[in-house]
Protein backbone atom coordinates (compact mmCIF):
# COMPACT_ATOMS: atom_id res chain seq x y z
CA UNK A 1 0.00 0.00 0.00
CA UNK A 2 1.63 3.31 -1.53
CA UNK A 3 -0.27 5.87 1.09
CA UNK A 4 0.14 6.99 4.71
CA UNK A 5 0.49 10.68 5.82
CA UNK A 6 4.05 9.77 6.50
CA UNK A 7 5.60 10.35 8.68
CA UNK A 8 2.55 11.99 10.40
CA UNK A 9 -0.03 9.64 9.07
CA UNK A 10 -3.11 9.55 11.14
CA UNK A 11 -1.27 10.13 13.92
CA UNK A 12 0.01 13.61 13.01
CA UNK A 13 1.92 16.15 15.40
CA UNK A 14 -0.54 19.23 15.61
CA UNK A 15 0.89 20.28 12.21
CA UNK A 16 -1.96 22.39 11.10
CA UNK A 17 -2.08 21.83 6.95
CA UNK A 18 -2.69 24.89 4.15
CA UNK A 19 -6.47 24.21 2.88
CA UNK A 20 -5.93 26.49 0.01
CA UNK A 21 -6.28 24.43 -2.10
CA UNK A 22 -9.09 22.08 -0.72
CA UNK A 23 -11.26 25.03 -0.56
CA UNK A 24 -10.48 25.87 -4.44
CA UNK A 25 -11.27 22.19 -5.17
CA UNK A 26 -14.49 22.24 -2.86
CA UNK A 27 -15.82 25.43 -4.48
CA UNK A 28 -15.31 23.35 -7.55
CA UNK A 29 -17.31 20.46 -6.22
CA UNK A 30 -19.75 22.51 -4.88
CA UNK A 31 -20.25 24.32 -7.92
CA UNK A 32 -20.81 21.20 -9.55
CA UNK A 33 -23.44 19.84 -7.25
CA UNK A 34 -25.25 23.35 -6.96
CA UNK A 35 -24.33 24.53 -3.11
CA UNK A 36 -22.33 22.21 -0.57
CA UNK A 37 -25.06 21.28 2.18
CA UNK A 38 -27.74 21.62 -0.02
CA UNK A 39 -30.71 19.83 0.12
CA UNK A 40 -30.40 16.51 -0.61
CA UNK A 41 -26.57 16.37 -1.09
CA UNK A 42 -23.64 15.17 0.68
CA UNK A 43 -19.73 15.38 0.66
CA UNK A 44 -17.69 12.51 1.71
CA UNK A 45 -14.27 13.67 2.33
CA UNK A 46 -11.51 11.06 2.52
CA UNK A 47 -7.77 11.08 2.98
CA UNK A 48 -4.86 9.68 0.81
CA UNK A 49 -4.90 5.86 1.85
CA UNK A 50 -7.36 3.03 0.40
CA UNK A 51 -9.44 2.56 3.39
CA UNK A 52 -11.41 5.54 4.13
CA UNK A 53 -11.84 5.68 0.05
CA UNK A 54 -13.43 2.64 0.12
CA UNK A 55 -15.87 3.19 3.05
CA UNK A 56 -16.80 6.22 1.37
CA UNK A 57 -18.02 4.40 -1.48
CA UNK A 58 -19.57 1.83 0.67
CA UNK A 59 -21.41 4.91 2.39
CA UNK A 60 -22.43 6.22 -1.10
CA UNK A 61 -23.96 2.87 -2.01
CA UNK A 62 -25.43 2.77 0.75
CA UNK A 63 -27.18 6.14 1.11
CA UNK A 64 -28.24 6.59 -2.57
CA UNK A 65 -29.81 3.42 -2.06
CA UNK A 66 -31.77 3.40 1.03
CA UNK A 67 -32.76 7.34 0.85
CA UNK A 68 -33.49 10.39 -1.62
CA UNK A 69 -29.58 12.11 -0.92
CA UNK A 70 -27.03 12.29 -3.47
CA UNK A 71 -23.50 11.50 -2.51
CA UNK A 72 -20.27 12.93 -3.47
CA UNK A 73 -17.30 11.11 -2.86
CA UNK A 74 -13.99 14.07 -2.39
CA UNK A 75 -10.75 11.75 -2.02
CA UNK A 76 -7.05 12.38 -1.31
CA UNK A 77 -7.30 15.49 1.42
CA UNK A 78 -3.81 15.55 2.92
CA UNK A 79 -3.80 14.25 6.08
CA UNK A 80 -6.86 13.53 8.91
CA UNK A 81 -6.07 17.03 9.95
CA UNK A 82 -7.61 18.58 6.70
CA UNK A 83 -10.16 16.28 6.76
CA UNK A 84 -11.08 17.19 9.85
CA UNK A 85 -10.80 21.08 9.11
CA UNK A 86 -12.80 20.37 6.27
CA UNK A 87 -16.06 19.13 8.41
CA UNK A 88 -15.84 21.68 10.61
CA UNK A 89 -15.82 24.74 8.02
CA UNK A 90 -18.46 22.58 6.05
CA UNK A 91 -16.61 22.08 2.83
CA UNK A 92 -17.35 18.40 3.37
CA UNK A 93 -19.54 16.72 5.19
CA UNK A 94 -18.97 13.67 6.57
CA UNK A 95 -15.45 11.38 6.95
CA UNK A 96 -14.01 8.12 8.65
CA UNK A 97 -11.23 9.53 11.55
CA UNK A 98 -9.41 7.78 14.15
CA UNK A 99 -10.02 8.06 18.02
CA UNK A 100 -6.12 8.76 18.31
CA UNK A 101 -6.79 11.95 16.66
CA UNK A 102 -7.59 13.70 19.99
CA UNK A 103 -4.39 12.98 20.91
CA UNK A 104 -2.66 15.82 18.71
CA UNK A 105 -4.26 18.84 21.08
CA UNK A 106 -7.83 19.69 19.47
CA UNK A 107 -9.28 19.82 23.30
CA UNK A 108 -7.89 19.07 27.20
CA UNK A 109 -8.42 15.06 27.41
CA UNK A 110 -7.53 12.46 29.88
CA UNK A 111 -4.42 11.03 28.16
CA UNK A 112 -4.47 6.66 28.15
CA UNK A 113 -4.22 4.15 26.07
CA UNK A 114 -7.38 2.69 26.84
CA UNK A 115 -10.03 2.13 23.85
CA UNK A 116 -12.71 2.50 24.99
CA UNK A 117 -11.89 6.27 27.21
CA UNK A 118 -10.19 7.40 23.89
CA UNK A 119 -13.30 6.82 21.70
CA UNK A 120 -15.83 8.20 24.61
CA UNK A 121 -13.51 11.29 24.75
CA UNK A 122 -13.44 11.51 20.82
CA UNK A 123 -17.21 10.79 20.85
CA UNK A 124 -17.14 13.57 23.27
CA UNK A 125 -15.10 16.19 22.48
CA UNK A 126 -16.11 16.57 18.95
CA UNK A 127 -19.53 16.90 20.09
CA UNK A 128 -19.03 19.61 22.22
CA UNK A 129 -16.12 21.65 20.78
CA UNK A 130 -16.96 21.09 16.85
CA UNK A 131 -20.39 20.33 16.44
CA UNK A 132 -19.54 17.04 14.86
CA UNK A 133 -20.85 13.47 15.75
CA UNK A 134 -18.86 10.81 16.07
CA UNK A 135 -19.70 7.47 15.91
CA UNK A 136 -19.32 4.21 17.38
CA UNK A 137 -16.19 2.11 15.95
CA UNK A 138 -16.56 0.42 12.25
CA UNK A 139 -14.53 -2.58 14.24
CA UNK A 140 -10.82 -1.86 13.69
CA UNK A 141 -8.45 0.42 14.02
CA UNK A 142 -5.51 1.35 12.09
CA UNK A 143 -2.21 1.72 14.59
CA UNK A 144 1.16 0.84 14.50
CA UNK A 145 1.73 -2.84 14.68
CA UNK A 146 4.78 -5.14 15.47
CA UNK A 147 5.11 -7.37 12.65
CA UNK A 148 7.06 -10.60 11.93
CA UNK A 149 6.97 -13.15 8.90
CA UNK A 150 4.84 -16.20 9.14
CA UNK A 151 7.70 -18.62 8.91
CA UNK A 152 9.56 -16.88 11.80
CA UNK A 153 6.61 -16.31 14.12
CA UNK A 154 5.71 -20.03 13.57
CA UNK A 155 9.24 -20.73 14.35
CA UNK A 156 9.53 -18.90 17.11
CA UNK A 157 6.07 -19.56 18.90
CA UNK A 158 5.85 -15.04 18.19
CA UNK A 159 2.08 -14.44 19.29
CA UNK A 160 2.78 -10.91 21.19
CA UNK A 161 5.20 -8.48 21.31
CA UNK A 162 6.45 -9.64 25.06
CA UNK A 163 7.79 -13.02 23.42
CA UNK A 164 10.18 -11.43 21.37
CA UNK A 165 12.28 -9.82 24.44
CA UNK A 166 14.36 -13.27 24.83
CA UNK A 167 15.39 -12.75 21.31
CA UNK A 168 15.69 -9.07 20.61
CA UNK A 169 19.22 -8.77 20.60
CA UNK A 170 19.81 -11.16 17.90
CA UNK A 171 17.23 -9.43 16.11
CA UNK A 172 17.11 -6.32 13.15
CA UNK A 173 14.36 -3.93 13.98
CA UNK A 174 13.24 -1.92 10.46
CA UNK A 175 11.03 1.22 11.68
CA UNK A 176 9.63 4.24 9.93
CA UNK A 177 12.33 7.24 10.67
CA UNK A 178 9.98 9.25 12.28
CA UNK A 179 8.75 6.44 15.39
CA UNK A 180 12.36 6.33 16.57
CA UNK A 181 11.68 10.39 17.64
CA UNK A 182 8.29 9.88 18.58
CA UNK A 183 7.30 11.16 22.52
CA UNK A 184 5.15 9.13 23.85
CA UNK A 185 4.43 6.09 21.59
CA UNK A 186 8.26 6.17 19.99
CA UNK A 187 11.25 3.56 20.94
CA UNK A 188 12.32 5.11 23.84
CA UNK A 189 9.14 4.83 25.44
CA UNK A 190 8.64 1.15 24.33
CA UNK A 191 12.10 0.43 25.97
CA UNK A 192 10.86 2.16 29.32
CA UNK A 193 6.97 -0.19 28.75
CA UNK A 194 8.58 -3.13 27.13
CA UNK A 195 11.86 -3.47 28.54
CA UNK A 196 12.79 -4.43 25.15
CA UNK A 197 16.39 -3.27 23.38
CA UNK A 198 16.70 -4.67 19.67
CA UNK A 199 20.09 -5.81 18.63
CA UNK A 200 20.25 -3.26 15.76
CA UNK A 201 17.76 -0.34 14.46
CA UNK A 202 17.01 0.63 10.83
CA UNK A 203 15.26 3.80 10.34
CA UNK A 204 13.70 4.03 6.84
CA UNK A 205 10.97 5.10 5.31
CA UNK A 206 7.87 3.08 6.33
CA UNK A 207 7.13 2.59 2.41
CA UNK A 208 10.54 -0.15 2.89
CA UNK A 209 9.96 -1.91 5.90
CA UNK A 210 7.48 -4.45 4.23
CA UNK A 211 9.63 -5.61 1.80
CA UNK A 212 12.81 -5.33 4.38
CA UNK A 213 11.05 -7.89 5.86
CA UNK A 214 9.69 -9.98 3.44
CA UNK A 215 13.12 -10.02 1.87
CA UNK A 216 14.62 -10.97 4.99
CA UNK A 217 16.77 -8.31 5.33
CA UNK A 218 14.55 -7.25 8.63
CA UNK A 219 13.62 -10.06 11.49
CA UNK A 220 11.03 -7.69 12.92
CA UNK A 221 9.48 -3.64 11.62
CA UNK A 222 7.08 -1.61 12.88
CA UNK A 223 4.11 -1.62 10.16
CA UNK A 224 0.63 -0.17 9.96
CA UNK A 225 -2.37 -2.62 11.21
CA UNK A 226 -4.22 -2.68 8.28
CA UNK A 227 -2.32 -2.53 5.52
CA UNK A 228 -2.50 -4.74 2.46
CA UNK A 229 1.56 -5.34 2.39
CA UNK A 230 1.02 -7.54 5.46
CA UNK A 231 -1.40 -10.10 3.60
CA UNK A 232 0.74 -9.69 0.46
CA UNK A 233 4.30 -10.90 2.23
CA UNK A 234 2.10 -12.90 4.60
CA UNK A 235 3.21 -10.83 8.17
CA UNK A 236 2.18 -11.57 11.50
CA UNK A 237 0.87 -9.00 13.50
CA UNK A 238 2.04 -9.52 17.38
CA UNK A 239 -0.27 -8.68 19.64
CA UNK A 240 0.27 -5.16 21.77
CA UNK A 241 0.39 -7.34 24.70
CA UNK A 242 0.43 -4.09 27.24
CA UNK A 243 -1.37 -1.41 25.14
CA UNK A 244 1.52 0.65 24.72
CA UNK A 245 0.35 2.28 20.96
CA UNK A 246 -2.51 4.70 21.44
CA UNK A 247 -5.97 3.32 20.25
CA UNK A 248 -6.93 4.55 16.63
CA UNK A 249 -10.40 3.33 16.15
CA UNK A 250 -11.96 4.31 12.55
CA UNK A 251 -15.39 5.84 12.86
CA UNK A 252 -17.72 7.86 10.64
CA UNK A 253 -17.85 11.23 11.95
CA UNK A 254 -20.60 13.80 10.21
CA UNK A 255 -21.52 16.92 10.74
CA UNK A 256 -24.60 17.29 13.69
CA UNK A 257 -26.30 19.63 11.41
CA UNK A 258 -26.18 17.55 8.66
CA UNK A 259 -27.95 14.23 10.55
CA UNK A 260 -30.32 16.30 12.00
CA UNK A 261 -31.88 17.83 8.89
CA UNK A 262 -31.52 14.17 7.85
CA UNK A 263 -32.42 11.85 10.74
CA UNK A 264 -32.75 8.92 7.96
CA UNK A 265 -29.00 8.82 7.74
CA UNK A 266 -28.78 7.29 11.03
CA UNK A 267 -30.41 4.47 10.01
CA UNK A 268 -27.75 3.82 7.20
CA UNK A 269 -24.47 5.00 8.92
CA UNK A 270 -25.48 2.55 11.47
CA UNK A 271 -25.27 -0.09 8.80
CA UNK A 272 -21.62 -0.10 8.73
CA UNK A 273 -20.95 -0.08 12.91
CA UNK A 274 -18.99 -3.47 13.91
CA UNK A 275 -19.05 -4.61 10.26
CA UNK A 276 -15.18 -4.41 9.50
CA UNK A 277 -12.63 -5.88 11.45
CA UNK A 278 -8.74 -5.41 10.56
CA UNK A 279 -8.49 -8.81 8.72
CA UNK A 280 -11.64 -7.07 6.75
CA UNK A 281 -9.99 -4.12 5.78
CA UNK A 282 -6.95 -5.73 4.89
CA UNK A 283 -8.20 -7.85 2.44
CA UNK A 284 -10.37 -4.93 1.19
CA UNK A 285 -7.13 -2.45 1.21
CA UNK A 286 -5.48 -5.77 -0.76
CA UNK A 287 -7.96 -5.40 -3.67
CA UNK A 288 -7.27 -2.07 -4.31
CA UNK A 289 -3.82 -1.73 -3.58
CA UNK A 290 -2.39 -5.27 -4.66
CA UNK A 291 -4.79 -6.50 -7.35
CA UNK A 292 -5.19 -2.55 -8.27
CA UNK A 293 -9.08 -2.80 -8.42
CA UNK A 294 -11.60 -0.15 -7.88
CA UNK A 295 -12.94 1.22 -4.60
CA UNK A 296 -16.52 1.46 -5.12
CA UNK A 297 -16.08 -2.09 -7.07
CA UNK A 298 -14.68 -3.06 -4.02
CA UNK A 299 -16.92 -1.78 -1.84
CA UNK A 300 -19.99 -2.79 -4.00
CA UNK A 301 -18.84 -6.38 -3.43
CA UNK A 302 -18.27 -6.04 -0.18
CA UNK A 303 -21.97 -5.14 0.25
CA UNK A 304 -23.53 -7.46 -1.40
CA UNK A 305 -21.50 -10.08 0.45
CA UNK A 306 -22.78 -9.03 4.09
CA UNK A 307 -26.02 -8.67 2.55
CA UNK A 308 -27.17 -4.82 2.65
CA UNK A 309 -26.75 -4.20 -0.99
CA UNK A 310 -28.49 -6.71 -3.77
Amino acid sequence: MKHREAPTRIKGQAIRVSSALLIFAVIAVCALLSGCGNSNRIIIGTQTFSEPKIIANMYKLLIEDRTDMKVKVMPDLATSTVVLDALTNDDIQMASLYSGIILDNYFPIERTNDRASILRQAQEGFDKHYGLKWFDSYGFENTYAFTVRKELAEKEQLHQISDVKDKAQSMRLGVDTSWLERAGDGYADFQKVYGITFGKVYPMEVALVYNAIATNKMDIVVAYSTDARLKEYELVTLEDDKHFFPPYDASPVIRKEVLEAHPELQEVIDLLIGKLDAKTVIDLNYEVDVNKRNEKKVAEEYLKRIGLLK
